[in-house]
């Protein structure tokens, strides 16, 4: 069963969708995603990946994550995937929610070490960690419908629609497995 948590957020879809369009503030809401080091120019199309190092310096695990379905104003499903530690399936929905929405974040271990633990170990850590990436998420989401309704945003004023795109066998299958 996946790691679940749930945020109000006072923006729109479309102001969250816009962040997490642009693969390069990755590092700015996940935690643990210390640095990026490539955005595939077809992001966020499904299938494909943004390249990130997780860890501290000077121990980093070179990690990539891949868009497995792209879903505005409704969903993001990805799949990460850090070597030894293993891949995992993390679903992004949103909901309207009195004059804002409801961001809720599922995330589970397919394969590697953490999935080898019972989820009473991981999942508690995975929660900690969420209920922050979700905090991280609003004040990026939130500080962007600040700055359109003041008219200040000058750059990505919609959620793109890349042209159509397919995930990996891999990262599907992934999906599927977890359920997520």
């Amino acid at each position: 069963m996946a790691a679940r948590n749930t945020r109000l957020m006072r923006c729109t879809p479309d102001d969250l969708f816009a962040v997490l369009s642009d693969g390069w503030l990755y590092p700015v809401w996940v935690v643990g995603a210390a640095r990026m080091r490539d955005v595939d120019a077809e992001w966020p199309r499904e299938g494909s990946r943004i390249h990130h190092s997780l860890g501290v310096w000077p121990v980093m695990i070179h990690d990539e994550t891949e868009i497995v379905e792209w879903d505005p104003p409704r969903r993001l499903r990805l799949r990460p995937e850090a070597g030894l530690l293993g891949r995992g399936v993390i679903r992004i929905d949103v909901r309207p929610h009195g004059d804002g929405i409801a961001v809720t974040i599922l995330e589970e271990p397919v394969s590697g070490a953490a999935a080898l633990l019972p989820s009473v170990l991981w999942k508690p850590m995975l929660v900690a960690r969420n209920h922050e990436c979700l905090n991280r998420l609003a004040f990026l989401a939130e500080g962007r419908r600040e700055e359109r309704e003041a008219r200040e945003l000058d750059h990505r004023t919609e959620t793109p629609d890349p042209a159509e795109g397919t995930p990996s066998p891999q990262a599907a299958e992934d999906v599927r497995e977890a359920g997520v």
